[in-house]
């Protein structure tokens, strides 16, 4: 009997299910509030099952790449229902899928419960503003928030630079261009050299993979657009060395010096289990690039940023920490999950205690 993709996946997204693994010899295997679980009531799926439905999901122009690579992303929407991001691999010389449930609703700055200081990074006309954080952790949701608030509030021209085209914008006060890598274009770092022609004023760049995709939104930052991206990374000051690192040591006090002119701020997330059970919370950092912040990154001083987070308050800065121990003291997440998904755990235990003086790294 063929597996019903569709029926599948419709009945996931009633579930709170937010991925789908599909792999030869297993059940399907679902993540649902942060949890791996098998599917137990669905029969294991052989290899010509995981093909056939490959086959049913990948769009016509991209077949062809089945032949041609061993890992690729596209898209797949069920009309009226939802849409989802596919990453096809390959395990063991078989073909596998895992699948990201994209809603076709985007949701609100306030339905998501971001701090409001984040909206700070809407009203510049240009610059560099990050969202990072691991895989699955909102990034592509904060980004979507943030965009389709400008879209109700201000008159822009937006591109998005995507592999693939993650959520879809119906343009109103803003309008917009979103382009697919390999479909609209060629890769992140054309995508963003030609944007440039193509008279935007916000350009969002769906990864920073590497440094000639770095590169290219720098430069389209500095010359006066505002550039949103991601980075798998898990901090504000993990991320600014990140990008630092990806270039050779003789050109890093360069670029230094261009992120520090052109960074507005970096957003980290981290999503944490509710304390009663029902679905996962975002823990928030944001770091917003003030003359201090930027003097400690020309003077390549990057680590000593951290105090300016803690003492943020006043420039509108809120460390990771400061927002796990909000979200504990409202009883959202219990004390151990938030101390679990601390970078600076001793400092967060003082901070649940109420005895928090200070820096403790």
């Amino acid at each position: 009997m063929l597996f019903d993709v569709k029926r599948f996946l419709s009945h996931a997204i009633q579930e709170n299910i937010t991925d789908i693994h599909f792999r030869a010899g297993l059940p399907p295997i679902v993540r649902r509030n942060g949890a791996i679980e098998k599917v137990l009531d669905e029969p294991a799926l052989s290899e010509n099952d995981i093909k056939m439905i490959t086959e049913a999901m990948i769009p016509e122009k991209l077949k062809y790449r089945i032949k041609e690579v061993y890992d690729f992303d596209f898209p797949y929407s069920i009309d009226g229902v939802a849409r989802f991001r596919v990453n096809m691999l390959y395990e063991s010389n078989r073909i596998a899928l895992s699948i990201r449930y994209i809603p076709y609703h985007i949701p609100t700055l306030e339905k998501l419960k971001l701090p409001a200081l984040i909206r700070k990074f809407v009203t510049f006309n240009n610059g560099l503003v990050l969202v990072t954080g691991a895989t699955g952790s909102g990034k592509s949701t904060t980004l979507a928030s943030l965009l389709e608030y400008i879209n109700q509030n201000q008159q822009k021209h937006i591109i998005t630079i995507e592999d693939p085209i993650e959520f879809v914008f119906q343009s109103k006060k803003s309008f917009f261009t979103q382009r697919q890598i390999d479909l609209d274009t060629d890769s992140f770092p054309d995508g963003v050299k030609y944007a440039l022609r193509q008279n935007p004023d916000i350009i969002l760049v769906g990864e920073m993979r590497d440094k000639e995709t770095v590169a290219s939104a720098i430069k389209a930052a500095e010359t006066g657009h505002l550039v949103f991206s991601t980075l798998h990374t898990n901090d504000s000051i993990q991320t600014i060395n990140r990008i630092i690192n990806l270039f050779e040591p003789h050109q890093r006090n360069y670029i230094t010096t261009q992120l520090a002119n052109i960074m507005r701020g970096v957003i980290s997330q981290k999503l944490i289990p509710k304390a009663d059970g029902n679905g996962r919370v975002a823990a928030v950092e944001v770091l917003t690039v003030t003359p201090a912040v930027k003097n400690y990154m020309i003077k390549d001083q990057i680590d000593d940023i951290y105090e300016q987070l803690n003492t943020g308050s006043q420039n509108d800065m809120l460390s990771l920490n400061a927002s796990l121990c909000k979200l504990a003291r409202a009883n959202v997440i219990t004390d151990i999950a938030a101390v679990q998904a601390s970078e600076y755990q001793n400092e967060l235990r003082q901070m649940l205690r109420g005895a928090y003086t200070g820096s403790q790294r």
